[in-house]
């Protein structure tokens, strides 16, 4: 194991080698420097800091996992509903016959405080303690054990989601799902693996199998927005909140298979990307300490490597750098990132922990933070998987070096939070004020892969394009240049409107009365 002191070696390293000045800050309102000091006088009151974080805009949260965000008590619920079982040794959910040794009725532990206790506990980090297996394992193997109650509740799973980011002011989400993964994945078993990618792609295609995968994932994504718009009553004078949030996908490829599986999950990632504008990119999921991922995580960068040249315009962010000295053998801390990065092309990075191990980590932070890759910052999932927290964390490292970050929530329904608490978590823990936490919430949109020229004319500082400057706080029409920005950029809407967004909860008396 390495050693803590390493953690605040390396930091302070870093900071020595030449790491760049503060960024110049944007121009600031009456309204903002008096919403950032009292923010500053709730530091030491956190019920009215929560209260005040979750009425913030938060705009994005980039990095979250469909079924990971959906809490145990909502699988147990439809488990009952659906009939399950339940493994009582591994408190597994299983399709039926419940008959059998060893299981019983779901339902049967909504009667049962002890048993839907203990299924909370399976299901969830809900009450761990690192005493049989480590956080890692026990949040990994969550996804098993729920997995059957996703089966016919797409649709649910977003409701869910979509209503918890619209309570806590949040407006878009790019949520990591897999339609479709499963039947690429016997397309490139039964195609079998050929080290020339251009031919194996080509074999892959002729095989007539995508585009049917295509189509049916796509018609299986309308479905489960039918549903959810259904469910929140999207379009009625009840509409939840949550039919305010913007929904798109990444197509999440599964990475612990065979490469010629993991490259048939890529080429199907980019062809349903290419066919429906609601797939604004992909990523690889999966534990990166897997044995199989581990072994051929070179080739599978060098896949999407191939892929992205011929494809540019379908987008890319990338698990590199969930991995820690306790995971891995220390050849596997050097060149995670960098892979990503250099590679794939990945423009940007989820987790991004092991950066301190990377071979030349300075400069790889400065060629991150010219290239403008954002880090996807998880810092609960970090914790509780892989027990990196607070100064152990290179949360404040990426801050010097000026590589742009966004917080988001990972798995929320697994490790029972949400934006709000990790927006709090960061404040708390680390040195940031309002302004930081209103750069990270732009950073969400800007970094978006939502399609279109941006608000902004540079966000270092942040300074909006000339069309729309002082629009977006001035309440008044909107001007014709600016329209025009809007009307051809759904990233520039997204941004506009969370400056509305902030100007109206800066001026507002939003204080607890």
């Amino acid at each position: 194991m390495r050693h803590p002191i390493f953690g605040f070696l390396a930091a302070a390293f870093l900071s020595a080698c030449a790491a760049p000045a503060a960024p110049p800050q944007s121009p600031v309102s009456g309204n903002e420097q008096r919403t950032a000091i009292y923010l500053e006088s709730l530091r030491d009151r956190p019920t009215y800091l929560e209260t005040f974080l979750r009425r913030m805009p938060k705009g994005g949260d980039l990095h979250n996992h469909l079924s990971g965000a959906v809490y145990a008590e909502s699988y147990v619920r439809w488990a009952a509903e659906d009939g399950l079982c339940v493994e009582r040794a591994t408190f597994t959910l299983t399709p039926p016959p419940c008959n059998k040794e060893g299981r019983m009725l779901a339902r049967d532990a909504l009667h049962d405080p002890a048993l839907y206790s203990q299924l909370l506990d399976a299901l969830s980090m809900r009450g761990f303690l690192p005493i049989k297996e480590s956080g890692h394992d026990h949040f990994f193997a969550t996804f098993g054990k729920f997995s059957a109650a996703q089966n016919n509740h797409f649709g649910d799973l977003l409701a869910e989601i979509a209503q918890r980011a619209g309570e806590q002011s949040v407006s878009y989400i790019e949520l990591m799902t897999s339609p479709g993964m499963a039947q690429a994945r016997k397309i490139g078993a039964a195609v079998g693996w050929d080290n020339d990618l251009g031919r194996l792609r080509d074999r892959i295609l002729a095989s007539g199998g995508i585009g049917a995968a295509v189509a049916e994932a796509r018609h299986e994504i309308d479905i489960a927005e039918h549903t959810m718009k259904r469910r929140l009553h999207c379009g009625d004078q009840s509409a939840e909140p949550g039919c305010n949030v913007t929904i798109r996908y990444l197509a999440q490829v599964i990475r612990v298979f065979p490469p010629e599986q993991v490259f048939a999950q890529c080429i199907f990632a980019y062809e349903l990307a290419k066919a429906d504008p609601r797939i604004v990119g992909l990523n690889l999921v999966a534990p990166e300490d897997d044995p199989t991922t581990l072994r051929y995580y070179s080739e599978q960068m060098r896949m999407l490597g191939f892929l992205h040249t011929l494809s540019p315009e379908v987008k890319l962010s990338l698990h590199a750098g969930e991995v820690t000295a306790d995971l891995v053998p220390p050849n596997h801390l050097k060149s995670h990132i960098r892979g990503a990065v250099d590679v794939a092309a990945a423009r940007r990075i989820g987790h991004g922990v092991d950066v301190l191990g990377e071979d030349d980590a300075p400069g790889l932070l400065a060629e991150m933070a010219k290239r403008r890759i954002l880090v996807e910052i998880n810092l609960t999932s970090n914790d509780v998987i892989l027990g990196v927290y607070g100064a152990r964390h290179p949360f404040d490292t990426y801050r010097r070096y000026g590589v742009p970050i966004a917080l988001s929530t990972d798995d929320e329904g697994v490790s029972r939070i949400d934006l709000t608490h990790e927006y709090e978590r960061a404040l708390l823990t680390y040195r940031v004020g309002y302004s930081d936490l209103k750069t990270f919430a732009r950073n969400s949109l800007e970094y978006a892969f939502l399609p279109g020229e941006s608000l902004w004319k540079t966000t270092v500082p942040f300074v909006m394009a000339e069309a729309c400057a002082g629009a977006a706080s001035s309440g008044g029409t909107v001007p014709a240049d600016c329209r025009e920005l809007l009307d051809r950029s759904d990233k520039a809407v997204a941004q506009w409107r969370l400056e509305s967004e902030f100007s109206t909860f800066e001026a507002q008396s939003w204080r607890p009365k």
